[in-house]
């Protein structure tokens, strides 16, 4: 009992220390480009990959936006969508399916580039991006 609560201990205190500030700092960021109206302007880039390629309305740029910022908030975003009537059967499916491929998030892609380096970080950021749109594109 004593050398589980040990490992137990010492996984809360590694999670502490190593993942808790990136998590911190992917708050921190996503606020940033709040205040700075950064958002609107990668909403406006991403926007004609999302309406175009995946066949989704326009709102569901912001929602695979936060999606990637804020993991949680994709599949309510896309709840939400649907909830109001924006999204038909299909597009429900491709919605959750793309963001079911991405990159989990900001603080896991932090994690990626701790680990493995900005270099390796980017190109799984592209790969797995790109696999993603092309496996729920036309």
């Amino acid at each position: 009992m004593g050398n589980i609560l040990m490992k137990t201990v010492n996984r809360i205190e590694w999670y502490l220390k190593e993942a808790v500030p990136l998590f911190l700092l992917g708050t921190s960021i996503l606020f940033l480009l709040d205040k700075t109206h950064s958002l609107e302007w990668l909403e406006a880039v991403a926007s004609p990959v999302i309406v175009t390629l995946l066949g989704l309305p326009e709102k569901a740029t912001g929602i695979f936006l936060m999606g990637f910022l804020r993991r949680d908030y994709g599949a309510a975003g896309v709840f939400d969508l649907a909830r109001q009537g924006l999204l038909n059967e299909n597009q429900i499916t491709v919605s959750i399916i793309t963001l079911t491929l991405f990159v989990p998030c900001l603080a896991s892609f932090f994690m990626i580039i701790k680990e493995r380096g900005l270099k390796t970080a980017l190109w799984m950021f592209s790969l797995i991006t790109t696999l993603a749109l092309v496996v729920e594109g036309p």
